[in-house]
């Protein structure tokens, strides 16, 4: 769809993974960044509570692998924190990627085996 924002790309990405998900997915959004992390610039308690800034907005862990999702709105853009972040998960063994809108994100998860089934 476009014209989403990531916050509504967001949404309707968990309600894809709270209908569509294949069996044994756990998927989250950490809230590790935005407001919670506004001014800190990674010290202080942030820091010390192991705040990470760039943390992909989707989290998934299936059949012992990581998987983590960064939404854009269309034409939006990853900042280097955020490509830092992706590129440390994948050297850990993980999969990660940046998705621009709703129906990449949800073509990446189908890929990664994550979601099943048709789009309603």
């Amino acid at each position: 769809m476009k014209g989403m924002r990531e916050r509504e790309i967001q949404k309707a990405v968990f309600a894809h993974l709270r209908t569509r998900a294949a069996p044994g997915v756990f998927a989250f959004h950490p809230m590790n960044g935005g407001i919670h992390q506004k001014g800190n610039r990674r010290t202080g308690i942030n820091a010390g509570m192991g705040v990470v800034s760039g943390v992909p907005d989707v989290i998934a862990i299936h059949q012992g692998c990581v998987y983590a999702l960064e939404l854009k709105a269309e034409g939006g853009r990853a900042t280097e924190k955020q490509l830092l972040a992706v590129e440390n998960i994948r050297n850990a063994g993980g999969f990660a990627c940046v998705a621009e809108g709703l129906d990449r994100a949800l073509r990446c998860l189908e890929t990664w085996g994550l979601l099943v089934g048709e789009v309603a």
